[in-house]
């Protein structure tokens, strides 16, 4: 049975590439946040502790969004969700670039940590309406999406910094680029409203709970990449000019390869099998970068950090989404909201770390956070 009416008039194919665009965007925002990072560092004076605590505002603006995303989803649906999250986080991360001290910049991150989550929630949301209609795998391809933004983004930020443009500049440029995607996609977003009816507050089962805690093992790694992998090539490689973000551009190269794959190599071999060979390539990537931290290995060590994480969270929340004891949407809000408050929690955990110890310790955490994906995914019970 097509169902596709029951979302938008525009073939299924169309919904997809839609979707996946939608997909880009965020992540073309959050890499461009994470490229010039090392920047604001520097323009504000400030120590990696220092940093540590400024980044928290982000997971204190997550938990404010909980609530707000919950209902959202249910009353709007993912659609109207996705276009006022991304206005919102556009508008942020201008804020961000034009920040002229710490109190402004905090408040500026609280901000986008809000509109990050709700987007996540959002975008999401949209995609598990559209495999439904396509009735098999297809989560991981839209996460690719979100890789490869991040590539993109690495790569653009990465020029930046090569020509000293300042970040304001650079983050206006792609406030522009995503409100132009919206107005494009906008009207061939599938409208979820219907499915995404349901109670706003509702608690999670066990298997969804678990789901979840895998999703914040894994984010804590990728948030790691995102916020310090440019810092730790710069403070501990001793990398220079455009080399500094070589590290955190070959994580997003498997990361995004790995997305556009994983849904073929997950039929074949199982979510579990899957989730559990993820997270030793995570772990085993961050060792080698811990214990050989040259410009090289390093770089070999985040390419196997990437391929790590390129499965996890769309496993995860594809199978959120068929969830037989909450209606999906709600069920996706649930298990991403824990998940996502590992890639929220986990830069200004690492930056305490650091500040206390050195980057490199702190990056431990890290890996055993990829050993703890291995860990709690053998014990997930998977239908």
């Amino acid at each position: 049975m097509d169902n596709r009416s029951e979302l938008s008039s525009y073939p299924k194919h169309i919904l997809r590439r839609a979707v996946s665009a939608v997909f880009f965007l965020p992540g073309l925002i959050f890499a461009s946040w994470a490229s010039r990072i090392a920047t604001i560092q520097q323009t504000l004076n400030l120590s990696e502790a220092q940093l540590g605590g400024v980044l928290f505002a982000i997971p204190v603006g997550l938990i404010v969004s909980i609530p707000f995303a919950g209902w959202m989803s249910s009353r709007f649906g993912g659609r109207i969700m996705a276009v006022a999250a991304l206005l919102l986080y556009s508008t942020a991360l201008i804020g961000l670039g034009a920040a002229p001290n710490v109190t402004i910049l905090i408040g500026c991150l609280l901000i986008y940590g809000f509109a990050s989550n709700t987007a996540n929630i959002a975008v999401n949301t949209q995609a598990i309406s559209v495999e439904k209609v396509y009735h098999k795998p297809i989560m991981a391809s839209f996460h690719g999406m979100w890789s490869l933004a991040g590539f993109a983004g690495a790569g653009i930020g990465t020029y930046m910094i090569g020509q000293n443009i300042a970040p304001l500049y650079h983050f206006v440029i792609i406030a522009v680029v995503t409100i132009i995607g919206i107005l494009i996609t906008y009207n061939f977003l599938p409208d979820d409203r219907s499915s995404s009816k349901g109670p706003a507050f509702v608690l999670p089962d066990k298997t969804l709970v678990n789901l979840g805690i895998v999703a914040f093992c894994s984010l804590i790694c990728e948030g790691a990449m995102f916020d310090w992998s440019v810092i730790y090539f710069k403070k501990v490689v001793m990398a220079q000019g455009a080399w500094m973000a070589a590290g955190y551009t070959c994580f997003m190269c498997t990361m995004a390869l790995g997305r556009f794959v994983s849904d073929r190599f997950t039929e074949r071999f199982g979510p579990k099998a899957t989730l559990q060979l993820s997270g030793i390539l995570m772990a085993s990537g961050l060792l080698i970068a811990i214990a050989l931290p040259n410009r090289f290995t390093a770089m070999a060590g985040f390419l196997l950090v990437g391929a790590g994480v390129s499965s996890v969270v769309p496993i995860v929340y594809s199978l959120a989404g068929k969830s037989k004891t909450m209606q999906p949407s709600m069920a996706l809000a649930a298990v991403s909201t824990i998940g996502f408050a590992g890639f929220s929690v986990g830069p200004p955990v690492i930056g305490f770390l650091a500040g206390a110890f050195s980057l490199k310790i702190s990056f431990l955490l890290v890996a055993f956070m990829g050993l703890c994906v291995t860990a709690i995914s053998s014990k997930v019970r998977i239908n």
